[in-house]
């Protein structure tokens, strides 16, 4: 559990390098935001771990709102991240209207991504990881924690060799797991026989003698500190994602395994233990209390950029946010195979300030040329603020529902609670590209069936219990499954099959009744043989059909007891 002194470590730490953007706050407000600024940091000791995760194949700079609803339970109830808008700027230190406050939450987010333009991009990133190595050549590990070969056009026609070649030339030492297992078992393996750099799951076995299926760690010597790094694959991959895919293999957190994978780096003379896990957040602060010689712990899953590092016990855990959006810097001082001492900054990637690598340049444009024509065509405008993540219903979320609902001839749409896919200020035009960057996924079919009120209310429960169940452990989905057509209200704080309540027929006003039938649409099942059009052609044809989207405020979900 996060205690009070932690907290105020972090604050402490922030404060010391002048705000988490290391003086940018300052350098902003006179009009000088610049590179040097954003890589502004003063070296510490022998190791440098550069780190980015759930990049979710985005090559080139996007848009990308911080969610305006993390709620925690349990022991995690207001805690970093579960902090949005003015509470995470107050418990960081960090000012409203600043770039910062910019990266880190949803605040003014239409006026000021005009102020500050897009984040991320392969070719930004890269002149800031050169220019680091440039700084530190023989200090700097760089961790990518996986969530990479999905979530774009591109990623889905080369089937994930896009970003394999766009990480082997960033140069990346190490990677683990999740929604790369969405491309199936096969692809998997001739992918991962593309990598220059290992691909580390140690909590993966297969299914008939529970023997490792990929490396679990791989040592690398830095500044003359042997580094061992493990990997963690998403623990609940084929509970989330389609099992059929990945029949051979089985998953989980299994924290006795990776004591094991740690006492044996241990045993092998590692003087830093690292592990790259894709558990989440909150899992990944349970697990460092219960797994012990953990030295940091970098982590990735549910897209939480965190401007400190937390401390759970000897252990340092690293959020670095999603989407290419941010770079994470730790430096650590080694003594005696312990961290003495650390420094810490979490770089947002503003790519109007950071000028392009070129040969990062290049390659993207190699890999993007055989598809511009179709990713950059227009398929309508917005009139209203796009954005998906959160723990509820997101506007590009309606938008998918709405599309569902009305070009599939439903009464009820339901929509996966997936944290990622770029987000669209009032007045862009929506592309190809931007409908993929939500819906770019290899089970697209979308379902029109039958369900009774009882079913979408186990549904809704269901999925409630994976967000909010009080203990990390049995957290095993996204967000909140999201929903057109259907309002209810959601008690956060009851237990499962108790939580939702007054569920009701949007079209008619009508309560949702349990024994009766309704025509629901949806898409991303993970039953194999569903049937019906991809995803992404519904919502192209319904964003052609309506030219301009303008959408109201979504008021058909009730959130209590958070």
């Amino acid at each position: 559990m996060l205690t009070r002194r932690d907290f105020l470590q972090v604050a402490a730490a922030t404060a010391a390098l002048a705000g988490p953007l290391g003086g940018v706050s300052r350098a902003a407000s006179r009009g000088h935001l610049t590179q040097d600024a954003l890589l502004s940091f003063a070296p510490l000791g022998q190791v440098t771990l550069l780190n980015f995760t759930d990049i979710h194949a985005q090559l080139v700079p996007l848009w990308f709102r911080e969610p305006s609803v993390n709620i925690g339970v349990g022991e995690a109830r207001g805690l970093p991240p579960h902090l949005t808008g003015k509470a995470f700027l107050d418990h960081f230190g960090l000012i409203a209207g600043t770039p910062e406050a910019h990266a880190f939450t949803s605040l003014d987010f239409a006026d000021l991504s005009r102020d500050h333009g897009r984040v991320g991009g392969l070719a930004h990133m890269a002149t800031l990881v050169k220019a680091i190595r440039a700084e530190r050549p023989n200090n700097t590990l760089l961790i990518d924690n996986g969530d990479t070969w999905q979530g774009s056009y591109t990623a889905l026609k080369t089937r994930g060799a896009d970003m394999v070649r766009a990480m082997n030339a960033l140069g990346v030492d190490a990677m683990t797991a999740h929604w790369e297992f969405t491309h199936g078992e096969d692809r998997v393996r001739e992918l991962i026989g593309m990598l220059d750099f290992p691909f580390l799951c140690g909590n993966v076995v297969d299914t008939d003698f529970e023997e490792p299926v990929f490396d679990s760690h791989a040592y690398f010597e830095r500044g003359g500190v042997k580094v061992a790094v493990i990997g963690q694959a998403f623990p609940y991959t084929p509970v989330a994602n389609p099992r059929h895919m990945i029949p051979r293999w089985s998953f989980g957190i299994r924290d006795a395994l990776v004591q094991e994978h740690v006492d044996k780096a241990r045993d092998e003379g590692a003087d830093l233990v690292v592990l790259a896990s894709h558990d989440g957040f909150d899992v990944d602060r349970k697990l460092a209390s219960r797994v012990r010689g953990i030295d940091v712990l970098l982590t990735g899953h549910t897209h939480d950029a965190m401007p400190g590092v937390i401390r759970v016990g000897d252990t340092l855990l690293v959020a670095s946010g999603s989407h290419g959006k941010f770079l994470a810097r730790l430096d650590l001082r080694v003594e005696n195979k312990r961290v003495a001492d650390h420094r810490f900054k979490l770089i947002p990637v503003f790519s109007d300030v950071i000028a392009p690598d070129p040969e990062m340049a290049r390659l993207i444009d190699d890999i993007r040329a055989p598809y511009s024509s179709e990713i950059n065509r227009v398929l309508g405008r917005t009139d209203s603020l796009l954005y998906r993540r959160g723990n509820f219903n997101g506007t590009f979320d309606d938008l998918i529902c709405q599309a569902v609902i009305e070009e599939r001839d439903c009464q009820i749409a339901l929509s996966p609670g997936f944290r990622w896919g770029s987000s669209l200020p009032p007045g862009e035009d929506i592309l190809v590209e931007h409908v993929y960057h939500q819906t770019g996924i290899t089970y697209p079919e979308c379902y029109r069936s039958q369900m009774t009120g009882e079913m979408l209310k186990t549904i809704l429960e269901d999925v409630a219990d994976n967000l909010f169940n009080p203990d990390p452990y049995y957290q095993q989905g996204g967000d909140m499954v999201r929903v057109g057509g259907l309002g209810y209200r959601i008690d956060i704080g009851q237990t499962m099959g108790r939580r939702i309540s007054n569920m009701t027929l949007l079209a008619t006003g009508d309560p949702i009744d349990p024994s009766r039938t309704y025509t629901v649409g949806g898409w991303a099942s993970v039953n194999e043989g569903t049937d019906g059009p991809p995803i992404w052609d519904v919502v192209s044809n319904h964003i052609q059909r309506k030219g301009v989207i303008d959408l109201p405020e979504n008021r058909a979900i009730e959130i209590v007891g958070a």
